[in-house]
């Protein structure tokens, strides 16, 4: 086989080695496409999730203090409008996103021991048969829900920054009745306030977070 012709066969090979790294270089490229829009819908729709659930709270919050104030006799609309120490505070803090989703979780968490004593106080206020009791339970569990839905949210985020789990909780001193009709109030109050913070961020968050990642991902 002559020069020439060896030069003919390898500028054949050149072309077709060529070709076929074009077409892996494409095909990997729709691939990485295709993962980060699958990504950004399992984003979008961990977001949307938790969106429902907040606002779903939310409503539910609303008809839950309703309840509270009928249960507690007398003087119940003043309840609500008195300051309380020691409830946590629901503003969502931070700038980054990371930061905005880890306050929400601990935001909630900080919630559920005045839950379990605002149910344990009520307990000994109420009848077995309020319906008081009863709604009390069901909000808090969907409250715990709405934080198990933004655990896994944040990790799958940021798998390599730890989410905080908060500090420990303080709760008020022994009380009387008067007392721990408002504190009960003040709380689920608070709460609302929070629910309506969480909606707002999740909001932001869902076209904040998920578009850029899908973004990064593309040019990845």
């Amino acid at each position: 086989m002559n020069g020439h012709v060896k030069s003919m066969y390898f500028q054949r090979f050149m072309e077709t080695a060529t070709t076929l790294l074009s077409l892996l270089l494409v095909m990997a490229f729709d691939s990485s496409r295709t993962v980060a829009a699958s990504r950004n819908q399992q984003c979008g729709d961990s977001v949307q999730k938790s969106l429902k659930l907040s606002r779903l709270l939310q409503k539910e919050s609303v008809d839950l203090i309703k309840t509270y104030k009928a249960s507690q006799g007398e003087m119940s609309e003043l309840f609500c409008k008195v300051s309380v120490n020691n409830v946590p505070d629901p503003n969502i803090s931070g700038l980054e996103p990371s930061e905005k989703i880890a306050s929400i979780y601990t935001h909630l968490q900080e919630f559920f021991p005045h839950f379990g004593w605002v149910y344990e106080q009520q307990t000994d206020l109420q009848l077995p048969t309020s319906p008081l009791l009863s709604d009390l339970r069901r909000f808090t569990a969907g409250s715990r829900n709405l934080a198990y839905l933004i655990k896994p949210f944040y990790q799958s985020l940021f798998p390599n920054v730890p989410l905080p789990e908060g500090g420990p909780t303080t709760l008020p001193p022994p009380q009387n009745v008067f007392q721990q009709k408002v504190y009960g109030c003040v709380v689920l109050k608070t709460f609302k306030e929070l629910l309506s913070n969480v909606s707002r961020e999740l909001r932001s968050l869902k076209s904040q977070v998920c578009r850029r990642r899908t973004h990064t991902n593309t040019l990845f």
